[in-house]
């Protein structure tokens, strides 16, 4: 089977995640999970990671749970422990897909590669979800199908009758292929590999409330997905591919398939032979271990760390030495993406992002309401059309904001910039250079980047203490 897909991830991201330090008399670690996690922890790993003997060890005395809690934890990206730690319940708690995780890789097909054995496949909308229009649903199939059309030699031809090679059709809790739904919010969707009969068909939970353009449940992003499956792809660990188990919302409308995707079902079919090489760029998930990568903005959150890169942005916090990489819009649903600067304000408890000649305004996981904002009301003049960094300086109350060669100094307690400024960068943090791509305050040392190259910075004695890569920051070992 396919998948038992996806609950909204926008819906439960965890509001803080902790792992379980071990005790000690002076500083005691948060509790052991209770019984009822472990339980659940233990269903967890039978359906999805194959767990069969809780209690069997293997030769170097491993317990079987134990190989499989790390298994789950290598996909997700998440510490290893092997334990039951707050981490791994979280994400054990978001809804997802159901077909099990056994390959831990990026794009993977099923068991002996099923695929269909000509290009041109047929399918057929059986009945629709009152949810939306006929012509909504209509099109939410057809470019969800389109979508593999783009990078393969598959067709897809529409059948108002018959048996098609894809069947789809709406249902809820039993509905006649022995995997029943599980009602609201739990799985969205499932579909089955390539093969006679029932093999490649999609079936949607008619409890669910799909949407056309809406931030919810998108038919667009569920079907795309599950045509994945029907075409014989398998679950990816990418967590910016289409084929990760989690739902992730995008906008139909600018969806491009990323590069792990189009590796994948290219493997099993090979490149849409008509397409033009010049095309647009699929988009790929950066690599924590990119020696060469450019940072395109850093902030703190209530003791966190946030580093931004394109989609993405990885979470680094002190219980957990392997920051977690995820889709911005998973973390922050409304918020821009491909972001210029970050910062968290110590007065007003909201973190700041910018993107070109706006900003938005966020608390914990809320966007604010009333943005985003224009530049000007944050005081700057009207030339300013984008803010290359942002950092806020603890000590003395200030946020520094870079912009080309200057830099700002804003007063948090007072809400205005500060009088004297813009002031040129190189005269006033000597051995810096004349740019700032992103920066963020740490353990009262600052840290500028320029490029792939950032320099820790001794603010109050304007002075270098040494130069590092960004991706120092992201435990790349």
């Amino acid at each position: 089977m396919g998948t038992l897909w996806l609950g909204l991830l926008a819906l439960l991201v965890p509001s803080r995640l902790h792992c379980f330090p071990l005790q000690t008399p002076d500083r005691p670690g948060p509790p052991a999970p209770s019984q009822n996690e472990v339980m659940f922890a233990k269903n967890y790993l039978k359906n999805f990671f194959n767990l069969t003997h809780e209690t069997s060890f293997g030769r170097r005395g491993v317990s079987q749970i134990t190989k499989k809690l790390r298994d789950m934890q290598r996909f997700f990206g998440l510490n290893i422990t092997g334990s039951v730690d707050a981490d791994t319940i979280q994400l054990m708690k978001k809804a997802r897909c159901g077909v099990p995780d056994t390959n831990i890789a990026h794009f993977s097909t099923f068991e002996t590669s099923p695929k269909w054995q000509t290009e041109r496949l047929t399918y057929r909308i059986e009945n629709y979800t009152p949810d939306m229009s006929q012509g909504e649903v209509d099109n939410s199939i057809e470019k969800a199908l389109d979508v593999w059309a783009k990078v393969t030699p598959l067709t897809f031809q529409r059948l108002d009758s018959g048996i098609a090679d894809i069947m789809i059709s709406f249902g809820s809790r039993s509905h006649g292929d022995f995997y029943p739904f599980d009602g609201p919010d739990g799985t969205l969707a499932h579909a089955f590999a390539p093969s006679t009969g029932i093999g490649g068909d999609a079936h949607f939970d008619e409890d669910e409330k799909f949407t056309y353009r809406s931030n919810s449940y998108v038919l667009f992003m569920v079907a795309a997905h599950e045509f994945g499956h029907s075409l014989g792809l398998s679950h990816s660990d990418d967590p910016g591919a289409l084929m990760y188990p989690v739902y992730s919302y995008n906008n139909p409308d600018t969806f491009q398939l990323p590069r792990d995707d189009i590796n994948g079902i290219q493997s099993l079919y090979g490149p849409n032979r008509n397409v033009n090489p010049g095309g647009p760029t699929p988009p790929t998930t950066p690599d924590a271990c990119d020696s060469t990568m450019v940072l395109d903005a850093v902030t703190t959150l209530r003791g966190e760390m946030l580093f931004f890169k394109d989609n993405f942005l990885w979470r680094s916090y002190p219980q957990s030495p392997q920051p977690q990489q995820t889709l911005i819009a998973n973390f922050w649903p409304n918020a821009p993406k491909n972001i210029d600067a970050a910062y968290e304000s110590s007065q007003t408890d909201n973190v700041y992002l910018f993107k070109g000649d706006h900003y938005w305004g966020i608390r914990g996981e809320s966007l604010l309401r009333g943005y985003p904002k224009p530049l000007t009301k944050f005081g700057f003049p009207s030339s300013v059309t984008k803010i290359d960094a942002a950092v806020h300086v603890t000590r003395t109350g200030r946020t520094l904001f870079f912009v080309k060669q200057k830099y700002w100094s804003f007063n948090e307690r007072r809400g205005k910039m500060d009088v004297g400024y813009p002031r040129y960068i190189y005269r006033d943090f000597p051995g810096i250079g004349y740019k700032v791509d992103a920066a963020f305050e740490n353990n009262g040392y600052m840290y500028l980047s320029t490029g792939a190259r950032q320099t820790e910075y001794y603010y109050p004695r304007k002075r270098v203490q040494r130069v590092l890569l960004n991706y120092s920051w992201l435990d790349c070992n």
